[in-house]
């Protein structure tokens, strides 16, 4: 890299396959036990040498302030590193997509490039942030610091949708009426998507039911991918972006330019490649 020359970072949309939630702690903190895995669309990072800054471009830039407690700053800050960060917002804002904890998690893998090794406890700026500077399909537990990686995942054709509403995650928190509920069953190695379907079938996401009380076009977004022929459909995080997993790249793209029509945000999509081979 050239003195002046940026340094981009891919900050992939984070998707949890299944979300359990086993508890709280005496301080507030949900834990976790998640399956993790990160789809190929997301924002991006560019860092340049210089004085700490942040700008914000893309197609959901307007639903972002450029203010000390973004997590971009509060990343580099954390650091020390020093550079003009650039933001381009690609995904919803408050999605439960990962979107601020990924780009979070870019910026410090950005900076680690350039020299400042990753922090201490970066479970601090979100629960996701841990999971997301790997980048890769991982089993995240406790309040977001225990990450094991797993298996690459079979291919996965897929459709994102978010019907345009941004959910505040404590919002859903607050919402649910049982905390303490069963971890994961163990995760093996899927030979098929298929074979993770099944599996999924047996799993949850305990936030959706919370979510859907808070805003229930959810159900109607989980209802239309059923019916375009998803193989399987769930609420990411905390919604309200949902994904729906089918059979094929061509039914895929087919289902999102139809749920794009209902004036929601759809993309076909499928997962990243392993961060060392982008």
């Amino acid at each position: 890299m050239t003195a002046n020359a940026p340094l981009w970072v891919d900050a992939p949309a984070k998707l949890n396959l299944a979300l359990h939630v086993t508890g709280r702690r005496d301080d507030g903190y949900h834990l976790l036990d998640s399956l993790v895995c990160f789809a190929a669309v997301g924002d991006r990072i560019a860092l340049t040498p210089g004085p700490l800054s942040l700008s914000i471009d893309g197609p959901f830039a307007a639903g972002l302030a450029v203010d000390d407690d973004n997590l971009c700053l509060r990343a580099a800050r954390m650091t020390g590193g020093q550079a003009a960060i650039r933001l381009t917002k690609n995904l919803p804002v408050a999605s439960g997509i990962g979107g601020g904890s990924a780009d979070a998690a870019a910026v410090l893998r950005g900076l680690a490039r350039m020299g400042h090794p990753l922090p201490d406890a970066p479970e601090r700026l979100g629960a996701d942030v841990p999971v997301c500077i790997g980048s890769r399909a991982a089993r995240m537990q406790g309040v977001g610091q225990i990450v094991t990686p797993l298996a690459d995942l079979p291919v996965l054709h897929l459709v994102l949708v978010n019907p345009g509403i941004a959910i505040p995650t404590p919002q859903i928190f607050a919402a649910m009426t049982k905390r303490d509920n069963p971890p994961l069953l163990p995760i093996p190695t899927f030979a098929d998507a298929q074979a993770l379907i099944a599996w999924l079938r047996d799993t949850r996401n305990d936030l959706q039911a919370p979510a859907l009380s808070v805003a229930p076009v959810i159900g109607q977004v989980l209802e239309a991918l059923d019916g375009l022929g998803a193989g399987f459909s769930r609420m990411s995080g905390s919604g309200a972006t949902c994904l729906g997993i089918f059979d094929s790249a061509s039914r895929a793209e087919a289902a999102a330019a139809t749920l794009g029509r209902k004036g929601w945000w759809a993309v076909p999509t499928e997962l990243a490649s392993p961060p060392d081979a982008r």
